[in-house]
């Protein structure tokens, strides 16, 4: 009789063995087995997968890993003959003669200092000189602008007359050269320039002309000594400036 049942048919509870352990672990394989499946063909299907942790391109190499090709071997090249430089002569100098070395002579004694060189006095004169420009119809009407000369007076340092000085004129105009001792005169020659007036044309019958620091003019005692510097002046192809006007005024009593 089959102890599995009661007696009025039914099966007991008692006789329902419970699951064994394997038979649990043999489930969980077959589940193991199962995701393991399909993990692989899901990676087979979609390498690129996040679910794949090698992807393709993602080694050491990176996604362009180069390919080895094989390099053909070569013959060697064949040996090709240079060209022969030709060298074109060049004249080699001669040697030159080296002077041979002579003996500096020195001395013991320390050379003497050189003095310095004295600053040389300014020539002071005993009159200072002023030139102006005006037109010469002021004193010569008649003449218009055929007229070119020099005219002034010289006064002492009291603005007094200074008579009987010599005044010469040089220089060159227009590539002509004045001789001084051709054109001389003295103050109070000409009281129409005041009572120590001298004047002179420049010279008589010459046109008016533009000069720059060519004629000069200058005054001198009777004994030939200078009483002014030697001034320099402009001249003017300008009928309102044809008489250069100069005056000598003594900056000191003259004896």
């Amino acid at each position: 009789m089959n102890e599995d049942f009661d007696f009025d048919g039914t099966q007991s509870k008692a006789s329902q063995a419970p699951m064994q352990m394997w038979d649990i672990f043999s489930i969980l394989v077959l589940i193991l087995t199962a995701c393991l499946v399909g993990y692989f063909a899901l990676v087979f299907i979609d390498p690129t997968s996040q679910f794949n942790p090698l992807k393709p391109g993602a080694g050491p190499f990176g996604e362009h890993t180069p390919t080895p090709t094989a390099t053909p071997m070569q013959l060697e090249p064949t040996w090709t003959a240079s060209p022969t430089l030709e060298l074109t002569p060049s004249n080699t100098p001669r040697p030159t003669f080296t002077p041979i070395f002579t003996d500096t002579p020195f001395s013991l004694v320390p050379p003497t200092k050189t003095p310095k060189p004295t600053n040389t006095p300014k020539v002071t004169f005993a009159f200072s000189v002023t030139v102006n420009y005006i037109a010469s119809t002021i004193f010569f009407p008649e003449r218009a602008c055929s007229y070119f000369g020099v005219a002034g007076e010289a006064v002492d340092n009291n603005n007094g007359p200074y008579k009987f000085g010599i005044i010469k004129l040089g220089g060159t105009l227009n590539g002509k050269t004045i001789d001084p001792e051709l054109h001389t005169t003295v103050t109070g020659a000409a009281p129409q320039f005041g009572s120590a007036g001298f004047e002179m044309e420049i010279p008589e019958g010459q046109p008016l002309v533009n000069s720059k620091g060519t004629l000069w003019i200058q005054m001198f005692h009777t004994d030939g000594s200078a009483l002014s510097e030697r001034k320099y002046f402009n001249t003017y192809d300008d009928c309102q400036r044809n008489l250069v006007q100069v005056r000598f005024k003594a900056t000191k009593p003259i004896p």
